[in-house]
Parts: structure tokens; C-alpha cells; sequence
């Protein structure tokens, strides 16, 4: 279902146009759902968001799942998933302001009687400069002195398309905003709607002073995250994904990881903060 969604964070209240997808399980012996059920928890659940907003998508996923096994009795599992646009303000290198687009991933679990999940992400775009490329320009450029004073050096660009998910027990909140800032500050550097010529230039020396493979877009999310929620428990879920949009090839780059902040600490101890060596590419 599509659906508008009120939700208030920091005493700002917001309207979210939201993908609504919900489901429940079946017992063998039962042929199908009663799916109109399904649409009143909805409709029950939004319903009283008019009066009250929601304090985030992932909350408005956990009131449907548990409507969701009230309504079904027979239900041993609920799970709803959210997906929204997002606008939020960014400065562009110039201190303009611009209204920038991200998109918002929630989603709940719950097993009759074992608790509740609830799963708050976000999706940002970006770019990345491709530090492969950069090293074969380095070595066709060495021994002309005009051109090795240049500094960056050159290399081809990517679209990165990044997601950040983490999954948390219900009495535990994390920011979207939060989520936000750590991939923007991961990739090599965010990108902007308006950008005039002065900003351009900022946004390319920026990525190619900062290059990374899609590896590594994945990794520096993760560290951010260790450093972010000191105090989440160890069974947090952590989801890490990236994709670079080539521009020289025909194919694109993808990296993700799925673990827990328990195997991040424990690895973080082991290597320190980064959370393991820069990859390669062919």
C-alpha cells in the first residue's frame, strides 16, 4: 500500500509518502490469509498517527506487526517493511543550501511471544573516484615533471549508491539522520543538485583527493558505525552496502556486509579502528 505518514522527530513533524508491504505466516492447515486484515491494521494503525505522529517509520512498523498478530490469530509471525523519500537540507562547498533527496528503509519482525525487531535504514547517493584507475595514470605520467606537479591526479568517476541498515531490539532508537551523515561521509564525496561552476571543482578535487573502491566505501561505513553507537548491544544487526555505477565499464561494482557490532568490536580489537585493508580492482 502507498500511504502518507505523519512523523514527528525533535519537534519537527513531517509528512512521508510511504510504501507500505507487510505479511504474516500460515499454518499448513490453513489455505490463505485474510488479507483485508491486512489493510485494517493499516488503515487502524495510520489512523491514529493523524493524532499522535509516528516518532519513525520503524515504530510505525512494530504498531502494525503487533496489529498484524492480533488480527491473526492463527499467525505465528508479522513483519511490515517501509520504504519513504526523505528530504533533508545539505550545504553545498559554496554554503548554499540545498534540499537534498535520500530514501528511508524500516522495518519490524515479531514472533508470537519471542519480541520484537525493528530495522531503521537509509539509501544516500554519492560519488566515488576510482583510486585503480589513478595509480595506471600515476605510472603513465611519471618522468613528466609538468604533469606529476598536478595534483590530483586524474581517474574516472562513479555514481555511488550506498545503504546503511541496522537492526536493533525494540527498546532501542537510531537516528536516521544519524545513518545519513555516515554515508555521506563515506564516500568520496557527497554529491548536490545545484552546483555552480566553483562548487563543481570543489566536489571533483575532493573525490580525487579522497579515492576508494567500492570495498572500501563498505568498510569506512562500518567504522563509522563502531564509532557512532558505543552503547548498542552486540546482537545489533549491521548491513553495509554499496554500489558504484561505472562510467568506463559496462558492468557496476557492488560490495556489502552483513555482520553484528560483537564481530565488529572483536575485529576492531584485533586490527584497531579500520576495519581491514584496501581492496583492489582489475
Amino acid at each position: 500500500m502507498r500511504k502518507q505518514v505523519s512523523v514527528r522527530r525533535e519537534g519537527v513533524t513531517g509528512c512521508l509518502n510511504c510504501t507500505i508491504d507487510v505479511f504474516v505466516d500460515l499454518p499448513s492447515t490453513q489455505r490463505g490469509s485474510h488479507l483485508s486484515r491486512n489493510l485494517e491494521v493499516i488503515e487502524e494503525v495510520l489512523e491514529s498517527s493523524t493524532s499522535a505522529p509516528v516518532t519513525g517509520l520503524e515504530v510505525l512498523s512494530a504498531d502494525i506487526c503487533r496489529g498484524l498478530l492480533e488480527k491473526h490469530g492463527y499467525a505465528s509471525y508479522a513483519e511490515a517493511n517501509i520504504q519513504a523519500d526523505y528530504f533533508l537540507d545539505r550545504k553545498n562547498p559554496s554554503g548554499r543550501t540545498t534540499r537534498e533527496i535520500f530514501k528511508l528503509v524500516a522495518k519490524a519482525s515479531a514472533y508470537r511471544g519471542n519480541g520484537m525487531k525493528k530495522l531503521i535504514g537509509a539509501q544516500a547517493i554519492g560519488m566515488t573516484a576510482c583510486p585503480c584507475a589513478m595509480e595506471t595514470v600515476r605510472e603513465q605520467i611519471k618522468g613528466n615533471v609538468h604533469l606529476e606537479n598536478e595534483f590530483p591526479v586524474i581517474s574516472h568517476n562513479q555514481r555511488n549508491i550506498s545503504t546503511l541498515m541496522v537492526e536493533v531490539p525494540e527498546q532501542y532508537d537510531v537516528e536516521a539522520n544519524d545513518l545519513i551523515e555516515i554515508l555521506e561521509e563515506s564516500f568520496s564525496s557527497p554529491t548536490y543538485e545545484i552546483l555552480k561552476r566553483s562548487d563543481e571543482a570543489a566536489v571533483v578535487i575532493r573525490a580525487h583527493t579522497n579515492p576508494k573502491f567500492v570495498e572500501d566505501v563498505v568498510r569506512d561505513i562500518l567504522t563509522k558505525v563502531l564509532q557512532k553507537y558505543p552503547s548498542l548491544p552486540n546482537d545489533v544487526i549491521v548491513t553495509a552496502r554499496s554500489e558504484s555505477q561505472e562510467s568506463i565499464h559496462k558492468h557496476n561494482a557492488f560490495a556489502e556486509r552483513v555482520t553484528t557490532l560483537e564481530e565488529l568490536r572483536d575485529r576492531s580489537l584485533q586490527e584497531g579502528v579500520d576495519l581491514g585493508s584496501r581492496g583492489g580492482c582489475s
